[in-house]
């Protein structure tokens, strides 16, 4: 799966292909341009993007606190100074680290429920960095939007994620962390549903007539 970071014309300000960059922040935004997952990668921007949206390998989809089919835009913050740096560089690491953090809280503060879906919060920085000029690409086709974007159909979707989040939650032991993604992820389901009933219309529901 190609994401939208891959084409030719995507390129960084030093002309590296932008899928390519080993080092950067990403961010995910639903279909109402709410942030809702910040993360970081050593590997490549395409290739970590790409393992989300596919469900691959990723904490974050496996225990139900991403929902890919959420994902409409993606943001990149890419690093290519750290271009070909070892994974263990400190000074590398240390500035993703804060830049993580700085995005996360930005995104944070706008958001809505001024929460996101993360379960762990990105931990204090040692540095202050400045922000890179992001890039935003729409990973949602228009075919795929016609598919997703109905009310009703998030609605359905984001009720089996928290119902499948919870379950897991029943089944082990965990923290505080993903307790707070599911609370975020039923007032997330409470507004889209409180918006749809706002915006529906006036009709009668189809009830079974019984003789």
């Amino acid at each position: 799966m190609a994401t939208p970071f891959d084409v030719p014309g995507a390129k960084t300000t030093k002309g590296k292909r932008l899928g390519a960059v080993q080092w950067g922040v990403y961010a995910f935004f639903d279909y109402d341009d709410e942030p809702i997952y910040v993360g970081q990668t050593k590997e490549s921007l395409s290739t970590r993007i790409r393992r989300h949206l596919t469900g691959r390998r990723t904490d974050a989809v496996a225990k139900n606190i991403l929902d890919p089919y959420e994902v409409c835009t993606v943001r990149v913050y890419p690093l290519p100074q750290f271009q070909g740096s070892k994974k263990s560089n400190a000074d590398a690491i240390m500035h993703l680290n804060a830049l993580e953090y700085t995005v996360f809280h930005d995104l944070l503060n706008k958001s809505v429920f001024k929460a996101v879906l993360n379960e762990k919060m990105p931990p204090a920085p040692k540095r202050k960095v400045a922000v890179p000029e992001h890039i935003e690409r729409r990973v949602a086709s228009a075919v795929v939007t016609s598919l997703r974007d109905h009310p009703d159909t998030r609605i359905a979707r984001r009720a089996q994620t928290l119902a499948a989040l919870a379950k897991g939650i029943s089944e082990r032991k965990v923290g505080l962390g993903i307790r707070k993604t599911l609370l975020t992820q039923a007032k997330r389901l409470q507004w889209l549903a409180e918006r749809r009933l706002g915006h529906a219309p006036d009709v009668a529901d189809d009830e079974d007539e019984t003789e």
